[in-house]
């Protein structure tokens, strides 16, 4: 199924397939390809209505019964860690911090497999081969950082890699499309530091945001997203203070979707005039 609008990117919807946050439920995305002279226009403008980049797609949850799936934010300048993200700080004082150009690397991917196998051996990236995995990193038209964080090793000679992070730059903040760390590590609680670290990059480069993906209510999996202060999810076209977690209801609702011609209409597209609101 195709939407497009005139002059614009064309819009297209995946099949339903089963969603990987909330049992029993189907998925579908709408997406678009990011590519041409004005990709870093459209990344900048659709990251801000919900989008996600994946290689040179955009995309945003489109499911026809369910709108649980909501982009979230932190706001920089109002963060205020909290005492256990204070402690997570602490002890990861010691790691290093490298940032490098879009280029996969052997050791990157030997950590991206040890961390698949202990904590997501059963998801949609199990099966990601070197080519696949250098491929995520590498196909990027706009402006992307790999950024390492490495301990020194027992000997004192070398460094060990202990988390990775895909990051985007955006006009507006720093994107995290893919983070994963060392699983030995885990009572280090990494990816909770690569987070309060984009904070900290995000603060000395003067960007507002930091994006975080995608935040589910009912799932476990993404929990810990909503522990981060000044939190900002994208629901009915604008963006809003997350507030009490628990209030928020995942459960499917007939209604709970705008047709997928409607929602194509509402996008605000670069250099277009904009057709609703946004903060």
């Amino acid at each position: 199924m195709r939407h497009t609008l005139p002059l614009a990117p064309q819009f297209y919807v995946t099949a339903p397939q089963p969603c990987p946050y909330l049992e029993g439920r189907m998925e579908r995305k709408l997406f678009t390809a990011l590519q041409g002279e004005q990709a870093e226009d459209l990344n900048d403008a659709l990251s801000k209505q919900g989008f996600r980049r994946s290689q040179n797609v955009l995309y945003r949850p489109s499911c026809s019964d369910c709108n649980a799936c909501l982009s979230a934010r932190i706001r920089v300048a109002d963060f205020v860690p909290s005492k256990s993200q204070k402690r997570t700080e602490k002890k990861n004082e010691h790691l290093s911090r490298r940032t490098r150009a879009p280029w996969a690397t052997e050791e990157q991917y030997d950590l991206f497999r040890h961390y698949l196998d202990d904590r997501h051996a059963d998801g949609g990236m199990a099966d990601m081969d070197v080519f696949e995995f250098a491929a995520m990193i590498e196909e990027t038209p706009i402006k992307s950082r790999v950024i390492e964080y490495s301990a020194r090793s027992e000997d004192g000679k070398t460094r060990d890699l202990a988390a990775v992070c895909l990051t985007d730059v955006l006009d507006d903040g720093l994107s995290m499309v893919y983070s994963f760390y060392d699983p030995a590590r885990r009572a280090d609680s990494l990816g909770t530091f690569v987070i309060l670290d984009h904070i900290r990059l995000a603060k000395e480069a003067g960007l507002p945001y930091v994006y975080l993906g995608y935040w589910v209510p009912g799932s476990p999996k993404m929990a810990y997203k909503s522990k981060f202060s000044a939190l900002e999810v994208y629901t009915g076209g604008q963006w809003t203070d997350l507030g009490d977690p628990e209030e928020f209801d995942s459960r499917p609702h007939p209604l709970s979707s705008d047709p997928i011609a409607e929602q194509v209409a509402q996008i605000d597209l670069p250099g277009a005039r904009p057709v609703r609101g946004k903060d």
